[in-house]
């Protein structure tokens, strides 16, 4: 009986939602972002669970007006949340090899240098590319290495151009603080710069 109570609720709310009523949407948000962080957590890390379920809540309130609910609201959440992460293992997977194929160029890059300041470098560089928080380092990794725009890269990740550029200048503060002893030797190596 509860079950039925709540998806009448849920209609109700959602079509209040859909009206534009900002506390229907604060009413199903509450409710929902929980249960859906702790399920995603099964599958991703707290992070990127919590990230994905505001991605996915965001998106709900975004698309209020066009959204056709064909099951429950409730098991259109999990699945939506369900497919975000497992896209976020397979991105994941994609990284690791993107990252290796960088380690991989800039070996080759650095073959001329000396090899004592280029064992340094590709140490600090390393490291200050582990250092940035997974999400930050995820968009940065695809602008930077694999040269994606930041519409592919906000179609890959399911979130906004407006959130891929702000992960991505975020990314490059950060660096910049990390690798200022090393700026120099980085803009001699890199023609297109990798912090610009």
């Amino acid at each position: 009986m509860k079950n039925t109570s709540q998806a009448i609720d849920d209609s109700h709310l959602l079509s209040a939602m859909q009206h534009g009523d900002k506390k229907a949407y604060g009413t199903l948000f509450r409710r929902y972002y929980p249960m859906l962080c702790t399920y995603a957590n099964r599958f991703v890390s707290l992070e990127d669970a919590e990230e994905i379920v505001q991605d996915v809540m965001l998106w709900l309130w975004e698309n209020k007006e066009t959204q056709m609910f064909n099951t429950s609201f409730s098991q259109y959440l999990y699945k939506t949340v369900y497919h975000r992460c497992i896209n976020q293992l397979t991105r994941q997977q994609s990284q690791l090899r993107a990252e290796t194929r960088f380690y991989e160029y800039m070996l080759e890059m650095l073959q001329d240098t000396d090899f004592q300041q280029t064992e340094e470098l590709k140490k600090h560089i390393s490291q200050a590319i582990h250092a940035l928080p997974p999400s930050y380092r995820e968009a940065f990794v695809m602008h930077r290495f694999e040269n994606k725009s930041y519409k592919e890269i906000a179609e890959i990740l399911q979130v906004s151009t407006q959130t891929v550029n702000y992960r991505i200048q975020q990314s490059l503060k950060l660096l910049r603080v990390s690798l200022k002893d090393y700026l120099p030797l980085i803009l001699f190596l890199f023609p297109k710069n990798l912090l610009s």
